[in-house]
């Protein structure tokens, strides 16, 4: 299986950015999907996760209410929006796919928040 992030950049404060993982070589709709971030120095942490049915939905307190996760089992994709960005979300952004023992996770994309 492969997950390939895409949409990071570099974005103002208070802008918004939206990021897409796109699955393939696994049935995409059976895993439960997470988005991670790694900012320099820092440990990589929990950002959201979404479930294969796409009805159970959580959020890392420090975006709730800012991002939003979600998914398209027909596309195989899940997607970050990312909303009054702060300098703070600036990082690594990455996707996992997760199902029993099975664990994918992407490269990665770079969001950089700077005025």
């Amino acid at each position: 299986g492969q997950l390939v992030e895409s949409g990071g950049g570099l974005v103002q404060p208070g802008g918004s950015l939206r990021l897409s993982c796109a699955a393939s070589g696994f049935t995409f709709s059976s895993y439960t999907m997470r988005w991670y971030r790694q900012a320099p120095g820092k440990e990589r942490e929990l950002v959201a996760g979404i479930s294969s049915s796409g009805l159970n939905i959580k959020y890392a307190g420090s975006v709730k209410g800012r991002f939003a996760i979600s998914r398209d089992n027909a596309k195989s994709s899940v997607y970050l929006q990312m909303n009054s960005l702060k300098l703070e979300d600036t990082a690594v952004y990455y996707c996992r796919a997760q199902l029993f023992r099975m664990d994918y996770w992407g490269k990665g994309t770079l969001v950089t928040v700077s005025s």
